[in-house]
């Protein structure tokens, strides 16, 4: 089973305008959500590990994640939900977070521990969950964690500066995690926040050099996807949204994807990530490429289903 922990919140987007004023559409995110409902949709067993609320958006989150059949570990709690505000002035997105005291934060070592289903082969955890408080500490707490449990451990970034206050412990945190996770997905644009007076390339070779996880993955949008498996740089080629309509989502579609097919596999460490097939490595990657291309043909985060990937 996959357990995805990590944000759940409601995008407001500005739409238009009517009668001088903004019109917002609200849309269930949050990147561990995506990511959550992204493997799901692919056919895995998938726990989400993170409180909803039980206010009228915590119930919009909570019933899209089980529609596609996703198990909630944690109680619904009564802190409102988390919100991101996306305005539009003079076609220049300006962003604004609200997670103070909401129900996606109300998590401590022992309340994941306890919510984890016995048969947890995957952890991921990933984005706003991890840039500060007491709930990051237990994400990354339990992430180290992990490999005395015998669960893989899987780390997708997804940096916001835009919500960091203080850079330093946010990047030494994801220092930490990503020099132990089992599977490490980055983007470029992570790149850039980590390590910002360094090239790309040597950006992602000095990652690699530190990190000991049997797949790592760089996306690199239209230029597609560099991989570094067992000793092995290799490139594989992005695929085509046909329309595209937006690309909101479409990492977090990848991400998914990725953990849908490891989970599919007879692996349990890094170790046996690395014994892999270089060109089973890279079907696999392919397949996200695929998965997240066809996300950017809907608006918005909208995964696709196993049997569109057929």
């Amino acid at each position: 089973m996959i357990v995805v922990g990590g944000e759940n919140l409601i995008d407001y987007v500005q739409s238009g305008t009517e009668h001088g004023l903004p019109v917002y559409t609200a849309i269930p995110g949050g990147s561990c959500y995506n990511c959550a409902l992204a493997a799901a949709r692919q056919g895995q067993p998938v726990a989400y590990a993170t409180p909803i609320s039980n206010d009228t958006l915590g119930d919009l989150l909570a019933n899209r994640l089980l529609a596609d059949g996703v198990t909630l570990t944690q109680p619904r709690e009564t802190a409102p939900t988390s919100l991101a505000v996306v305005s539009v002035v003079a076609s220049i997105p300006s962003y604004q977070f609200y997670r103070q005291g909401t129900a996606e934060r109300l998590v401590n070592l022992d309340s994941i521990r306890n919510s984890a289903p016995e048969q947890t082969k995957i952890f991921h955890i990933g984005s706003l969950a991890l840039i500060d408080g007491a709930d990051a500490q237990a994400w990354e707490d339990y992430f180290m964690q992990c490999g005395d449990l015998g669960i893989l451990t899987s780390l997708d970034p997804n940096a916001r500066p835009i919500v960091v206050q203080d850079r330093a412990p946010y990047v030494d945190r994801l220092m930490r995690m990503i020099k132990a996770a089992d599977i490490l997905k980055l983007s470029d644009e992570d790149l850039e926040y980590l390590l910002p007076d360094t090239d790309i390339d040597a950006a992602f070779a000095e990652i690699c050099d530190i990190a000991t996880a049997g797949i790592i993955v760089l996306t690199r949008g239209s230029q597609g996807a560099r991989v570094f498996h067992n000793g092995a740089l290799f490139d594989v080629p992005s695929a085509v949204a046909n329309p595209l309509v937006d690309t909101v989502g479409a990492g977090d579609t990848f991400m998914g994807t990725l953990l849908a097919e490891i989970n599919q596999l007879d692996v349990t460490t890094a170790a046996d990530l690395r014994r892999l097939d270089q060109q089973r490595v890279g079907a696999i990657i392919s397949k996200a490429a695929i998965a997240a291309a066809k996300n950017c043909e809907n608006a918005g985060c909208n995964p696709p289903y196993l049997h569109d990937l057929q």
